[in-house]
């Protein structure tokens, strides 16, 4: 299982690292894809995916291609605030003529699933658009995997207190402070290990320190909400695509919640 496990980070780490290096059209392509996946995967523990694809699965994974689209179209916030809007209406739309098919959780659930999976991730790719973005998306993965990885080996050597005892019993408050300061110190040699080669200016190691350090306090958040999905659903992983880790959501569980906040982070230290 360890080997499995470690063969198929690796391959994750490799595509992922090559989809950022090319961006554009490619990153584009690969955030598309595990998008509709993830929310085929949440859909299917929420409920919403039945037995062949139904007019509400539909809708949904239509509203996740139509906002992707918009992220190549243009930039304007208010163009992908439209279609989430939009995509609301086509489920209510799915509810009404359908009804009593679907249930009311379901219908919530459609929507949630689009914003809580294509939404957040989409992230990943206005990061990657921002000056010197192709650097910044590695702040996304050092405050999620590389916190987790941090917090995982100081939890293991001095873990005491349980941070959530109920959600997840392994978690210790001891582990999460590691995690923090260590992501705030990948962060900071991130900046020094590159610095000869990103361009952008004011990408200093204590900018990378403190974004990564609030990214890591954050991604508990998701690591934690994922598990309490799983919980409530009586799930033990979303999926089997990626062999040793599980499904795309739980592998992506806490990069969900870091990618809007690294980039609004960065926009905010580059104003």
């Amino acid at each position: 299982m360890f080997k499995t496990r470690l063969l198929s980070g690796i391959i994750l780490v490799l595509i992922a690292v090559l989809s950022i290096a090319a961006g554009g059209p490619v990153l584009f392509a690969v955030l598309l894809g595990i998008s509709l996946i993830g929310v085929f995967e949440l859909y299917r523990a929420m409920g919403v995916h039945q037995k062949g694809f139904g007019p509400l699965e539909i809708a949904g994974y239509s509203g996740t291609v139509l906002y992707y689209l918009t992220l190549l179209w243009t930039k304007s916030e208010s163009f992908s605030t439209m279609v989430i809007l939009f995509t609301l209406v086509l489920i209510m739309c799915v509810y009404v003529f359908y009804y009593p098919r679907y249930r009311a959780e379901q219908i919530m659930a459609a929507l949630f699933g689009m914003v809580y999976v294509a939404v957040m991730l989409s992230y990943i790719y206005k990061t990657r658009n921002l000056e010197g973005g192709a650097w910044l998306v590695g702040l996304i993965f050092l405050s999620s995997w590389g916190s987790d990885t941090c917090a995982y080996c100081v939890g293991m050597l001095i873990g005491k207190h349980k941070m959530a005892p109920v959600l997840s019993p392994k978690k210790s408050v001891e582990g999460g402070i590691g995690g923090v300061a260590g992501a705030a110190l990948l962060g900071a040699l991130y900046a020094l290990a590159i610095a000869g080669l990103n361009p952008a200016e004011g990408h200093t190691p204590l900018m990378y320190a403190l974004i990564c350090a609030v990214g890591a306090l954050i991604s508990m958040v998701g690591d934690l909400a994922a598990s309490a999905i799983k919980r409530n659903k009586e799930i033990k992983d979303y999926g089997t695509l990626i062999p040793g880790h599980g499904g795309i959501l739980d592998r992506f569980d806490s990069v969900i919640f870091t990618a809007p906040i690294i980039y609004y982070l960065s926009v905010f230290f580059m104003i």
